[in-house]
Parts: structure tokens; sequence; C-alpha cells
């Protein structure tokens, strides 16, 4: 195994990972707990 293909390995898992990463930030379903989380600072305790 010679040293582009590390290389090249290693770029497509990151790149996999950041995909994945936005595809679970992206979800549907995990829009009420963002919109809870973005209203904390407007809280007034």
């Amino acid at each position: 195994m010679d040293l582009n293909t590390i290389r090249v390995t290693v770029e497509v898992i990151t790149f996999a990972s950041f995909l994945g990463i936005v595809a679970w930030a992206w979800w549907p379903t995990h829009r009420a707990y963002y919109e809870r989380a973005a209203a904390i600072p407007l809280n007034d305790e």
C-alpha cells in the first residue's frame, strides 16, 4: 500500500463522515431539539 492510497482512503472516510454529520444535523426529526436549543439564550430565568 503506497502513500497515495492511504491519503485517498483517509480523504474518502473524512468526506463520508462529514456528509453523515450534515445529514444527521438536517434530519427533520431533530428540528424540535434545535429550535429549543436556539431559544436558550432568549429565556429569562
